[in-house]
């Protein structure tokens, strides 16, 4: 019997477990979108009702993520809580939203197919986004 002829053949509690994790996959794209969407928008509406623009002051030039979220994290603990806080905590969130997901991809493909092409692969994209996001 073929390696596909036995996938094709998988018991009904391993399909529902593949169908959980997609589930679960794809839920982690919807709550992440959700939430930047509703950090960003309350930080606008908060920086409008507060000074009449939509202006702030960012600097995010040759800044990875880790150094963005410390900056803010520390103005936070100074006592400067503002609008931007939330602005840059949807910012972070859109950002770590993908990276998320192919980690999740990543574990699946690894300990539930075990399937180790799909493991190097995603594997590869985690490491091309770990370095985009947080060493560069």
């Amino acid at each position: 019997m073929s390696k596909h002829a036995i996938a094709d053949e998988l018991s009904p509690e391993l399909e529902a477990f593949q169908r959980k994790i997609e589930g679960l996959v794809g839920t982690i794209l919807l709550v992440g979108v959700l939430a930047s969407c509703a950090l960003l928008l309350s930080g606008m509406v908060w920086r409008f009702a507060e000074s009449g623009s939509f202006v702030f002051d960012y600097e995010l030039n040759k800044m990875n993520l880790f150094q963005f979220m410390i900056k803010e994290l520390t103005l936070t603990i100074e006592g400067k809580f503002r609008a931007r806080l939330l602005i840059s905590l949807g910012i972070v969130t859109l950002l770590l939203t993908p990276y998320i997901r192919v980690l999740a991809s990543m574990v699946y493909f690894a300990f539930v197919e075990k399937n180790l092409k799909y493991t190097l692969f995603t594997a590869f994209v985690l490491t091309v986004l770990s370095y985009t996001l947080f060493l560069r």
